[in-house]
């Protein structure tokens, strides 16, 4: 869309799930990155953060193919996603974790954006005998078969760091990864959430084209 993709400066951004927690501090990284002038945090609910550069674009995701300015963009940071027990159905699930995100990808590409960013989850496969890594995984696909110049898709293991809402199984998994992650494969291991904030940044600023996969063992490092 020629916003600053060329230059690498004043570049847009458009950041879906913006208050999770990936999400939420993938927009403080966004905002103290000269490299982007405007970003935009797409959400249902207004968000109570202010800043020059933030731009709160509060929208009806079931229709998100009737935006048009507010979803122009360089680069786009997908973060959405929810669990079983807070969607409450398969059905609602899915609305969030797959087609959310590919009807955000569809129209953001219509609309000029050439590079997008993936949180998606360790053990994505169509093929997985898991429900919610079959979900994953056929996100991946229905994204990579968008003909974006450039994907990245981040893998994390188990996300932890300052969430708002409290997930006993999660309480449960910190728990397990503090008493035995030294026996913990590396791709096992729980992944600060920040530190997949900071891959999508780098990614996004890269010069890498085509579609990339970022394991969970891989995003540490950041």
């Amino acid at each position: 869309m020629g916003t600053g993709q060329d230059s690498g400066i004043n570049k847009v951004a458009v950041v879906a799930g913006a208050t999770g927690l990936t999400g939420g501090q993938l927009v403080t990284a966004l905002l103290d990155d000269p490299r982007y002038g405007v970003v935009k945090a797409i959400t249902r609910k207004p968000l109570t953060r202010v800043h020059p550069k933030l731009e709160n674009v509060v929208i009806d995701f079931d229709r998100i193919h009737t935006y048009t300015d507010e979803l122009k963009a360089d680069d786009v940071f997908c973060c959405l996603g929810t669990t079983m027990k807070a969607a409450g159905s398969k059905e609602a699930f899915e609305r969030v974790d797959y087609q959310y995100p590919v009807a955000l990808a569809e129209r953001a590409k219509a609309l000029g954006a050439t590079q997008f960013l993936l949180v998606s989850a360790l053990g994505a496969d169509t093929k997985s005998i898991f429900y919610y890594n079959r979900v994953k995984g056929r996100v991946e696909e229905a994204i990579a078969g968008l003909g974006y110049h450039a994907l990245h898709i981040m893998r994390p293991s188990l996300l932890v760091g300052p969430r708002e809402e409290y997930r006993r199984g999660e309480a449960a998994a910190k728990w397990f990864f503090r008493t035995f992650g030294t026996f913990v494969p590396s791709k096992y291991k729980a992944i600060a959430s920040i530190k997949v904030a900071r891959a999508m940044v780098h990614f996004a600023n890269s010069g890498l084209t085509g579609i990339h996969i970022h394991e969970s063992a891989s995003l540490q490092k950041f």
